[in-house]
């Protein structure tokens, strides 16, 4: 029997680390030294969120579920980044993953390429965040879609739309906080935006974000600070990834399971994988590949359990 073609993965590309001078600790004291750094903090991440590569996917996926576990504690629900990942992939078709679950389901959503469809805002955002499709809510979608298709500061205009959804529908942050994220993403021109503001606003600036209509700097300043903030870190996420990455491309030769091309190729893409039975092998077939990428360094276990185990880089 001849032997079976493999799948060759082309290797995600590596990008310059991001500048340490760009790193801000504490709030700058001006506007203008606030946007010098958020911009040049943008600049490092445009390149990777400009990538096709479909390690570009996973990138997002993790930085959604930080920005959802953040939104759901937020909301006073107790739930981590592992318990949203376990409600996220442990659940069969057409259950409800939970409240903290939806959020997950929202922020991933986020990081998909039809986030960027204007015109479909108003119905998602509302059944996503359970919102009632008001004249308040039109205004917010509305303010979005136009500073969306604008021109100027990317960050002048994620802040503003914040603000704008603060002041009308003050009973939703993660509204504000999805459509600065969209908002900025259409304004840098990314195929698809990037979770960044969520995990690093403070609570008690985007309270306040709504006086920044009438001409109060302090949440642009605070929008810029936390945008900054957000790009360094994403930064450090995707070459911890690429890393992984390459263990795993180095892995992959040697593995011998009917489904190990199609499960690798899923683990550069996807957050998690359970170890379920795959299109040829079955679920024993299926934890052996897994163990074996673990003993291989290639992966990691991401539960901690002895059942109802999850993998991913």
């Amino acid at each position: 029997m001849p032997a079976r073609a493999r799948i060759t993965f082309s290797a995600p590309p590596t990008f310059p680390p991001f500048p340490a001078w760009a790193r801000i600790r504490t709030m700058p004291e001006s506007a203008g030294d606030a946007g010098f750094f958020v911009g040049a903090a943008l600049a490092a991440i445009h390149p990777i969120a400009r990538d096709e590569h479909p390690l570009g996917g996973l990138w997002r996926q993790r930085l959604a579920l930080g920005n959802a576990a953040v939104l759901a504690r937020h909301g006073g629900r107790t739930e981590d980044e592992a318990a949203l990942r376990d409600a996220w992939y442990l659940r069969r078709d057409g259950d409800d993953p939970g409240p903290a679950g939806r959020i997950l389901r929202t922020w991933r959503g986020l990081s998909d390429r039809a986030a960027l469809r204007s015109e479909d805002w108003l119905p998602s955002l509302a059944a996503s965040l359970e919102l009632r499709p008001d004249a308040a809510l039109e205004t917010v979608v509305q303010a979005a879609t136009r500073l969306a298709k604008g021109e100027g500061s990317a960050v002048a205009a994620a802040a503003e739309i914040a603000a704008v959804s603060m002041r009308f529908r003050p009973d939703s942050d993660a509204l504000a906080l999805w459509l600065a994220d969209a908002v900025l993403a259409h304004r840098l021109k990314w195929p698809a935006p990037v979770p960044l503001i969520a995990s690093h606003i403070r609570r008690g600036d985007l309270r306040a974000a709504a006086r920044h209509i009438d001409g109060d700097s302090a949440w642009l300043m605070a929008c810029s600070f936390a945008y900054g903030a957000a790009a360094a870190a994403a930064a450090d996420l995707y070459a911890d990834l690429v890393r992984r990455a390459a263990r795993l491309l180095a892995a992959a030769p040697k593995l011998r399971g009917r489904d190990a091309d199609e499960m690798v190729a899923i683990l550069l893409m996807e957050d998690a994988q359970p170890a379920n039975a795959g299109t040829d092998a079955s679920d024993r077939s299926t934890r052996r590949l897994f163990e074996r990428l673990v003993t291989l360094g290639a992966v990691r276990e991401l539960t901690g359990r002895p059942t109802f185990r999850l993998y991913g880089l």
